[in-house]
This record gives structure tokens, sequence and C-alpha cells, in this order.
């Protein structure tokens, strides 16, 4: 259930980013980037720009086929196309991290210092679960493998964690609360910034403890735990979906 509401949730991002960010570029209007994203389109800046660029692209490519690496049917009816989507997906992946560090430390972004470090985590937690993932691989330990290429999965999703994360506390309270939202700073952003990755990558290691368990009262906590991570995401895919995805489609 969880798994497929991510998916569907991340496919309407995936949408989103095409339509709105495709198309402002599509037709020479790169500084519409910035409704959204601040200093994401900068004249003049050519590299930058282009990093920029190549980070939304590489988010597409992501979100579309990190979940299609994660389906074992597709690795075993389609065994070519599961290992090429990986690497695609791995590089993807090295590439995404690099750039989105070039943009938190030398581009800019919203948000104060605790929350640029919090992002940069996020992101060498990305090159090391891809790190691993293809360690598993090239050993044909296919357990480990496939363990690793969940976590990756997960961090590399993280800033989608965070938006999901952000519109259903917008949703619960009606405003921003914990936060200001002109400076993009305060403490439930802090909060958020590290639990983008930390909450799903804790929730599967217990999960995978529960697997091998026969502690029914650890099973059942962790299905509970689950649940509750799958409304509340379900509910912040909505709100994000409503309030922001949706309309700048139609942009």
């Amino acid at each position: 259930m969880w798994f497929t509401i991510a998916v569907l949730g991340q496919w309407i991002f995936a949408t989103y980013v095409i339509l709105f960010y495709g198309k402002a570029t599509a037709i020479g209007h790169s500084e519409n980037w910035n409704k959204v994203l601040p200093h994401g389109y900068i004249s003049g800046e050519t590299i930058g720009n282009f990093v920029v660029g190549s980070h939304l692209l590489l988010a597409i490519i992501i979100i579309i086929g990190g979940p299609l690496q994660i389906i074992s049917k597709v690795k075993e009816y389609a065994p070519n196309f599961h290992r090429w989507n990986g690497r695609i997906y791995i590089f993807s992946a090295f590439i995404l991290s690099i750039s989105g560090l070039y943009m938190v430390w030398v581009r800019g972004s919203i948000g104060g210092m605790i929350q640029h470090i919090g992002i940069s985590i996020n992101a060498i937690l990305i090159m090391i679960a891809a790190g691993f993932t293809i360690k598993y691989a090239m050993d044909r330990k296919f357990k480990n493998h496939r363990i690793w290429a969940i976590r990756l999965f997960l961090v590399v999703n993280g800033v989608w964690f965070f938006r999901v994360g952000l519109y259903f506390w917008l949703f619960i309270n009606q405003k921003p609360v914990g936060f200001d939202p002109k400076t993009f700073e305060g403490p439930f952003l802090y909060f958020l910034t590290f639990s983008q990755y930390i909450i799903p990558l804790s929730l599967l290691e217990l999960y995978l403890i529960s697997q091998k368990s026969s502690n029914k009262k650890l099973v059942l906590t962790t299905s509970t735990l689950l649940v509750i991570f799958t409304i509340i995401m379900t509910i912040g895919i909505f709100a994000a979906s409503m309030g922001n995805w949706i309309p700048k489609m139609r942009e």
C-alpha cells in the first residue's frame, strides 16, 4: 500500500516537473523556474543554469525509473531493461547528488545553514547507497543488492519526502507553523530536513527486522507505523497535488 501510493505521488510530481519546467524551457522562458525554485535561473550564468536544468531532468529520470527497479516482476520478465535502467539510475543518482550540492553551496538556495547541512548529508547518503548497490550487484549478492537498492530509492527521494511532509503540515495547520515562510527557516523545517531520510530509512530497517522476527508485538508495531506513515504521506500528496503541482501544470 505504501509503495503504490508513493509511486503514484512521485509520478504526479514528475508530471508536474515535466509540464512546468519543461514547458517554460521549451517556450524560451526559463526565468519562470524562479516562480518555484529560487535562484533556479539566472540570466547570463550558462553553467549554473545548465546544472539546474540537468538536475531537473535527472530528477525526472530518477522518479520515473526508480520504482521500476524495485518491482521484482520487472526484473524477472525484463532483465536487460532492469540492468540498463539500473545503470542509468545509478549514474543519475550520482550526478543528481553532485548537482544538488552545487545548487546548495555554490548557486545558493533558500533556507539556512542547518538545512544546507541536512540536504548535503542526504546527497552523501545517496552516493553511499548507490555505491553499495553497484558493489553487491557486481558481487552477485543480489539479496544485499536489493536491500541497498531500496535504501537508495528512499534517500534519492528525500526532497520529495520533504515536499510531501511540508504540505501535510500546512494542510493540518492550515497555515505555516514552526517556520517563517519568508526566510523558509524554523524548527519544523530543521526537523523535516533531517527526517526526510531518517524516518524512511528507520522504517525500512524496522520492516527488515520484523520480516525475520516471530515477535507479534514487533510486527504489529511495525505495521501500525507503516500505516500511519502511509496516511501522512497520502494527505501530503493530496495537499501538494491540489495546492501546487496540478495548478502549476496548467500554467
